[in-house]
C-alpha cells in the first residue's frame, strides 16, 4: 500500500490512468455563457476561448495554494514556440477576484492566458469537486518542489500578506483541465480529485497535439563539452 501520508510529493490520481485515457463526459455547452475575467477586470465568454483552436484550459485551486503556484510555476515553462507550433492555446483559469492575476503572473513567471471565474459558474455547472478524496494509487508528481513544511510556510506568509480575509478563492475548491476546440468538442477532460491530482503538464501537451517533451525536473543540467 502506498504511504498516504505523504501528499506533498506523491500525485494522487485515478487508478490506471494512462497516457491516451480520456475521459469525455463535460458538456461545453452548459457554460459557454458564462463569464470570465482577465487581469484588468474585462468580461469575456467562456466560449471564446475555445472557438477558434484548440486549447488546454487548466483549473487550479486558489492562488495562494502553493501546490497551485509550483505547478504554474511549471506552466511558465512551456514555450510559447512550442504551442504555436502545435496551434493550441494554453489557459489558466483561477477562481479569485481578478485583481489577484497580475501578483500572480509576477509571483510564478506565467506568461500565457489567464483569467478568474471569481462565482465559480464554470467550475460548479461542469461538477468540479469540492473537498477532496485521497486513494493509494499514487505516483510522484514532477510539479511539486517543494516539502510539506516549507510549502506551507510559504502559503501561510502569501496569505499573512494579502489582503484582511481574502483567500484568493474557495479553499475547498478542487480544478482540473480541459483540451477543448475548435467549436464545442471535448478531446479531453479531467476532474482534480484532491490537490496533488493535476495533469502532468507533458501529458496535456501531447494530448493536445504537441511533440515537444519539457523537463521539469530541477535537477541541474550538465552540459557536454
Amino acid at each position: 500500500m502506498a504511504e498516504v501520508g505523504s501528499p506533498i510529493t506523491r500525485q494522487v490520481t485515478k487508478e490506471h490512468r494512462e497516457i491516451g485515457t480520456t475521459s469525455v463526459d463535460i458538456r461545453l455547452e452548459d457554460v459557454e455563457d458564462c463569464l470570465i475575467y482577465d487581469r484588468q477586470g474585462v468580461a469575456t465568454p467562456f466560449k471564446k476561448l475555445y472557438q477558434d483552436r484548440k486549447s488546454i484550459i487548466i483549473f487550479v485551486r486558489n492562488f495562494l495554494c502553493y501546490i497551485c503556484k509550483e505547478y504554474v510555476d511549471d506552466l511558465s515553462k512551456v514555450p510559447r514556440d512550442t504551442l504555436q507550433g502545435a496551434n493550441i492555446r494554453l489557459v489558466v483559469i483561477g477562481q479569485s477576484a481578478h485583481h489577484h492575476i497580475e501578483p500572480f503572473c509576477s509571483l510564478t513567471g506565467y506568461p500565457h492566458e489567464i483569467y478568474v471565474d471569481p462565482e465559480r459558474c464554470i467550475y460548479q455547472k461542469l461538477g468540479m469537486k469540492r473537498e477532496e478524496t485521497f486513494t493509494d494509487s499514487a505516483h510522484r508528481s514532477p510539479h511539486v518542489k517543494s516539502g510539506i513544511f516549507m510549502g506551507q510556510v510559504k502559503s501561510i506568509w502569501r496569505a499573512m500578506t494579502s489582503p484582511a480575509f481574502d483567500f484568493q478563492g474557495d479553499l475547498h475548491q478542487q480544478g482540473g483541465a480541459i483540451i477543448a476546440g475548435p467549436g464545442s468538442r471535448v478531446h479531453f477532460s479531467h476532474f482534480d480529485m484532491n490537490r496533488l491530482d493535476h495533469m502532468p503538464i507533458n501529458w496535456l501537451l501531447q494530448l493536445a497535439g504537441a511533440q515537444e517533451t519539457l523537463d521539469f525536473s530541477n535537477k541541474p543540467k550538465v552540459i557536454h563539452v
